[in-house]
């Protein structure tokens, strides 16, 4: 495709030769000749001088450069939609697979493709476009909507509600039993039966091995335009809410409230019956111990302020250094104190 083509399909401004041809796209180290690579974070920006890609998607105040450009508002964005003129889906099976198994009383959308091994229990619903993998299972009585995407081996557990154009990554489980149980005296577990469900809106995407909790009673929720990143842990009675970001091996104890457009890095962690306001961000390996305000950035545990955070940090590098010239002066003191000193 010439870049000029491309250009115009994807809404940038062309800055040079439009008349070369990109064959693929590539990260800007690895580029070479016919490539498409792009910057949008500045420490990359020295690499703009040794790349052998052909062109280049830049942000709107990058300066003139040799290479021919792409500029853009959003080059990360627009860097994304490129990759979708050149991806090619693998080749995908239609109609339902003699081996799948589905109740009688399972109510198929129009266009389903449900592949190899997939079990759907009594009374379930499922919209149209449904694109199940081999191996999926879905319990009884649950409401899937139209353009539903599962990869091999998910799991929806009975009674789920799912909205439009969700997807579910493989060995994603949504609707499994929360952690409930009332210990007595002599220390035996009594299980609590988790009654509630899973609501999950519309345009949410549930990575690998991610699970999300049936609520005890009520619903656990996830909000429309939710991402949850491989490996999260959604404990039962949790919201999280419109267009949040949770990153690999997060966990939400039991029902944490999560506002709209949260970001949480890797391996964060919040205590039960917290609530995480709008817009609020929590620093990989976050621990979060109490409620985080709207719009605020926390880090470290227990999670403070990110400025704070970084102080902390800071300060605890230089801790052993502090600790030998604090012995230094306490040697010099004693050294020089009277005899009969008795100061602490």
């Amino acid at each position: 495709m010439k870049l000029a083509e491309i250009a115009e399909r994807i809404g940038c401004q062309l800055r040079g030769d439009g008349q070369i041809e990109i064959h693929a796209l590539a990260p800007i180290e690895e580029a070479g000749p016919g490539t498409l690579t792009f910057v949008a974070n500045p420490r990359y920006r020295s690499h703009l001088r040794t790349t052998r890609a052909s062109a280049v998607i830049v942000g709107e105040s990058e300066g003139e450069l040799a290479l021919p450009c792409l500029v853009a508002a959003d080059p990360y964005r627009t860097f994304a939609q490129a990759l979708e003129l050149f991806y090619v889906p693998p080749p995908a099976f239609s109609g339902i697979h003699p081996t799948a198994v589905i109740a009688p009383s399972v109510r198929v959308g129009r266009n389903a493709r449900i592949g190899p091994y997939c079990v759907i229990g009594e009374d379930v619903v499922l919209g149209d476009d449904a694109y199940l993998d081999a191996h999926v299972v879905i319990y009884p009585e649950a409401v899937i909507g139209d353009l539903f995407r599962a990869y091999a081996h998910a799991v929806v557990r009975e009674r789920v509600r799912i909205g439009e154009r969700v997807t579910l990554h493989s060995g994603s489980v949504v609707g499994g039993d929360g952690f409930g149980y009332v210990i007595d005296a002599a220390g035996k577990a009594q299980k609590i039966v988790q009654a509630g469900t899973v609501v999950l809106e519309d345009d949410v995407e549930i990575g690998s091995n991610t699970t999300v909790d049936r609520a005890t009673v009520g619903a656990t929720v996830i909000r429309r335009g939710a991402k949850l990143d491989n490996l999260v842990m959604v404990a039962h009675g949790c919201s999280v809410g419109e267009g949040s970001a949770l990153a690999a091996q997060v966990g939400l104890a039991g029902s944490t409230r999560v506002g709209r457009f949260v970001r949480m890095g890797g391996q964060a962690g919040v205590t039960g019956h917290l609530t995480i306001g709008d817009g609020a961000q929590i620093a990989a390996r976050g621990g979060v111990t109490k409620d985080v305000p709207a719009g605020t950035t926390v880090g470290g545990f227990p999670a403070v302020e990110v400025h704070l955070w970084r102080r902390i940090v800071a300060g605890w590098v230089r801790l052993p250094e502090v600790l030998r010239r604090l012995r230094q002066v306490e040697k010099a003191l004693s050294l020089h104190a009277p005899a009969d000193d008795q100061s602490p």
